[in-house]
This record gives structure tokens, C-alpha cells and sequence, in this order.
């Protein structure tokens, strides 16, 4: 893993960024404390759909339906939840 000022990230932040979609660790120090890492940002597999939605929405456990989510989770909190 390299370590990079604030100053000289400035000053190559397009070099550290091919580095970061290389595989190597880069951490951006400020004051001589790592502040930031630059890393790839992960690409979702594929698009979640309304299909998927609907799938999750249908196969969830425990959902109570007469009520709303702020009276669920405020029940879980006065422990009326069962």
C-alpha cells in the first residue's frame, strides 16, 4: 500500500487513480495520517428490477401488514413486538 500527501495527490490524482483500478492500495495522509483510500468502485452484477421487487416483497418473513414501519419498529421498541 502507498501513502500520498494531500499535496502530491493533488498534484497526480490521475496516476493514483490508474494505480487504484490496478490493485494497488492508495492512501491519501494528511498531517502524516492516512485521511482517504482510493479504490475501484464495485460494479453491481446487474440491474435490480421491478420483478426482483416484487419477489422480495413476496417472500418476506414476519411482515405485518396493518401497520406502517414507524409503528412496527416503535412496538419492537417498547418491546410489544412478539
Amino acid at each position: 500500500m502507498s501513502d500520498y500527501s494531500v499535496a502530491e495527490a493533488k498534484n497526480n490524482l490521475s496516476k493514483l487513480i490508474d494505480r487504484a483500478l490496478s490493485g494497488e492500495g492508495v492512501v491519501i495522509t494528511r498531517h502524516g495520517q492516512p485521511v482517504v483510500e482510493l479504490k475501484p468502485v464495485q460494479k453491481t452484477v446487474r440491474p435490480i428490477t421491478a420483478a426482483d421487487l416484487d419477489w422480495i416483497a413476496s417472500h418476506r418473513v414476519g411482515r405485518r401488514s396493518d401497520e406502517d414501519a414507524g409503528a412496527f419498529v416503535s412496538a419492537m421498541r417498547d418491546e410489544d413486538w412478539q
